[in-house]
Parts: structure tokens; C-alpha cells; sequence
């Protein structure tokens, strides 16, 4: 049976993930950050599911983790992120570390460590990426900002490990169905706590629109087992695609918004979101 290592396995796109694969006979290697978390997802199917305790920010999970995972491993799905929400003046440095430690830097090192094994296997490399490495929306500017990252370190990864023939693909999900995204109006109120008293005032008006829109956001939202098939395909394609956008709308909408002349784009984002012109 082909292998894959998942990571952010626990919960969200990465749960679904595992459990497609695991349900047409991956052994998918669940990589998880708590024990508690390890025991639950190794009992939705204990035959074909394994966990690997796995913080992507920890340099000591990464050095242990060759040894961990089993002699052949056919793919690995870089699924773990977060977002960090806020206008680009108000997140802090620190916020922008933690964005940017676990949706790239992060990714990149757990990749790096199962190359070797890659390699012999002349395996994949799947990144969950986003319609937002595409398109860079207001008020989730650091998120945007680790997608577009990811896309370009992928790009660049994907011309480099030609010789090996190991693909390198990005899965660029929409707004999906996780706890990300049923929370996100507790998201929007913690970002509005974490603001100095000059920062709400200069940005009220933005935290209005973002309130407003997060509802919008959360019915169009698709099912996270939506992007666990795209997964699915591109990782058994006989030629996967570099890129698989999920979703006929997302399709349309990047094809679209990424054409337009930039003031337009912009004054088009502006007036959805419904923020302040002046």
C-alpha cells in the first residue's frame, strides 16, 4: 500500500485528508501535536492510520521525524496553517512570525526532511495552499502574504526536483467548512480585543465591514471533503496538474479577479467587502 505523511492531521482539511486516503488504502501517517489528538484520529480506521507527533514549528519534531516515518514514503500532503487576521499596521511582529513560521517556513522544513525518502520513491509533494495565494484580500494580508510565499517556494521546488521526477503540486481551496471558518466572527472579535484603542478608532470602520462579511464568507464555505478528493486526484493522477484550484467558482473567480487592472481589482475587493473609500 502507497504511504503519505499529512500534516495538521488532527482536525479540519487535514482530518478529512486522512481519512479519504486512509478509506482507499493509503497507510496515512497523521501528524499531530498532542497525544489526545493522536488517539483519535488513529481510531477512525487503526489499520491504515498511524500518528507522528508533529509541531511543524519545532525543530526537534523535524529532526525526529525521518526516523519516524516508515522506509518507503510515497507522498506528503503539507496541509498544517493558521490565519492571522488583521490590518496589515495592527499585527504585530510576533503575529507575523507565527503566520509566516508555520504556513511556510514551517511546511518548507518538514518537506526538506522527507525528501530523501521522496526521492527513492520518486514520490509527490502536495501543498494545501489558497484561492488567497491568488488574490490578496484586506484585513488577512499576513495569510495572504504565507500563501503567496508557499505558491512561489513551490514553483521554484517543483523545477528543482524535476531530475527526481517528484511532482510538486498546490491544492488552492476557497473558503472551506473547518473550525477556521465557523469561527471566524470569534476571530474578527479577538483581533478587534487585540488592537490598541488608536488602531480600533482608525480602523473601526474595516472591523464594521469584516463582521458584516464574515457571515458571507461562512455559506459559501465548501466541505472540507471537497478538498480532500482534489487531494485524492492529485495525488494518483498519472500527471497531476501543478495546480488544482477546488471548485468551479474559486476557478472562475481567480481567473477572473487575477486579470483585472490592478485599480480596478481593487476597488472591486474593496466594494464586496464593503470597506471604507475615503
Amino acid at each position: 500500500m502507497p504511504s503519505v505523511l499529512v500534516t495538521g492531521a488532527a482536525r479540519g482539511i487535514g482530518k478529512s485528508i486522512v481519512e479519504r486516503l486512509a478509506s482507499t488504502g493509503w497507510d496515512v501517517i497523521a501528524g499531530v501535536r498532542s497525544t489526545a489528538d493522536a488517539d483519535a484520529i488513529t481510531k477512525v480506521n487503526p489499520q491504515q492510520i498511524s500518528a507522528v507527533m508533529l509541531d511543524v514549528t519545532s525543530a526537534d519534531h523535524i529532526a525526529k521525524l525521518p526516523e519516524a516515518l516508515p522506509d518507503r514514503l510515497d507522498a506528503i500532503v503539507n496541509n498544517a496553517g493558521v490565519v492571522v487576521a488583521g490590518a496589515i499596521e495592527t499585527v504585530s511582529t510576533d503575529e507575523w512570525r507565527k503566520q509566516l513560521e508555520i504556513n511556510i517556513i514551517g511546511q518548507l522544513a518538514v518537506t526538506r526532511a522527507v525528501l530523501p525518502k521522496l526521492r527513492q520513491s520518486h514520490g509527490r509533494t502536495v501543498f494545501i495552499s489558497s484561492v488567497n495565494g491568488k488574490i490578496s484580500t484586506p484585513l488577512i494580508g499576513a495569510y495572504c502574504a504565507s500563501k503567496f510565499a508557499l505558491e512561489a517556494a513551490a514553483d521554484a521546488l517543483r523545477v528543482e526536483l524535476r531530475p527526481w521526477r517528484i511532482p510538486v503540486v498546490l491544492v488552492e481551496p476557497a473558503q472551506t467548512d473547518t473550525d477556521i471558518w465557523r469561527n471566524a466572527d470569534t476571530m474578527v472579535l479577538e483581533t478587534e480585543a487585540a488592537m490598541s484603542p488608536e488602531q480600533r478608532a482608525l480602523y473601526a470602520k474595516h472591523i464594521a465591514a469584516m463582521k458584516k462579511f464574515v457571515p458571507m464568507s461562512q455559506r459559501m464555505a465548501v466541505p472540507a471533503e471537497k478538498v480532500a478528493a482534489v487531494v485524492e486526484e492529485a495525488l494518483t493522477a498519472r500527471r497531476p496538474r501543478a495546480r488544482y484550484v477546488v471548485g468551479l467558482g474559486p476557478k472562475m473567480q481567480t481567473a477572473f479577479v487575477t486579470n483585472l487592472p490592478t485599480a480596478l481589482r481593487d476597488r472591486m475587493i474593496a466594494t464586496m467587502m464593503r470597506l471604507p473609500r475615503g
